[in-house]
């Protein structure tokens, strides 16, 4: 498990409602957590759990109706390149190149072309895309299409990786090629991530340690430190017996 160095990011009592056909629905109430420098958290619940809302407040997309969110002890009041978002659709641009859509954030930014396409040609070589450099997004499967998000989230070099179930579209050989991928580039390049899912076995076998949230309103139900050495295997009693353990504690249909 990475070390808890100190607190990177804390929520502090955070609750959230929208309002819908004149209903409200209350999506998260009183969420409190820390995640800590360097550490692969994964935040696991059901669907409309409110897991993505409360990863769009960390990332400061949406406010919270009560409660706040520090980064390194100070609030977050928007968006910020200290953040980089991973979204579970792919968004890239499909007129643009995996390299210039890698490069993007540093366009935006207004650094040189030589400097950006060296540090865009870094992560596409990381993420495993060395040679699709000129590729246009509809030459890509799916799983490619998500390497250019997750290179291009790198490529900005946030401190901190938000990622809302990524893989969640990905066949099950594909996700799983991934989810050993994203810990290669983690352990090679230590961020603090943030990783949505609502698959056990995922959170089990990325996380340092997994939050579990009950169904809407969101809350937080437990907290699990993940003690295994990696690689992990899924099939590993050990393994087996935390996934019993948390199963036992989740709103997850299974």
């Amino acid at each position: 498990m990475a070390q808890r160095a100190g607190v990177k990011i804390q929520c502090r009592g955070i609750s959230k409602s929208f309002t819908a056909q004149k209903d409200v629905l209350h999506v998260l109430e009183d969420v409190s957590l820390a995640v800590y420098e360097n550490e692969f958290l994964v935040i696991l619940g059901p669907g409309q759990g409110g897991k993505t809302t409360l990863l769009n407040i960390i990332g400061g997309l949406l406010m919270p109706d009560a409660g706040d969110v520090l980064l390194d002890g100070k609030p977050i009041e928007g968006p910020g390149p200290d953040r980089g978002i991973v979204f579970q659709q792919y968004a890239l641009f499909p007129w643009k190149t995996v390299e210039e859509n890698v490069a993007f954030a540093l366009t935006m930014a207004g650094v040189q072309k030589g400097e950006r396409m060296a540090a865009a040609h870094h992560y596409i070589d990381l993420v495993g895309l060395k040679g699709f450099e000129k590729a246009y997004p509809a030459q890509l499967s799916g799983g490619m299409k998500q390497r250019v998000g997750i290179a291009r989230a790198y490529t900005a070099n946030p401190e901190i990786l938000l990622m809302d179930e990524p893989f969640g579209a990905l066949d099950a050989q594909t996700r799983y090629a991934m989810e050993k991928d994203i810990l290669s580039i983690w352990q090679k390049e230590l961020r603090t991530v943030v990783f949505v899912t609502n698959n056990i076995e995922e959170a089990i076998y990325l996380g340092d340690r997994v939050v579990v949230m009950s169904a809407m309103p969101g809350k937080v139900k437990s907290s699990y430190v993940i003690d295994t050495p990696r690689p992990r295997n899924y099939t590993d009693p050990k393994f087996l017996e935390i996934r019993k353990m948390i199963s036992n504690d989740t709103d997850l249909v299974l």
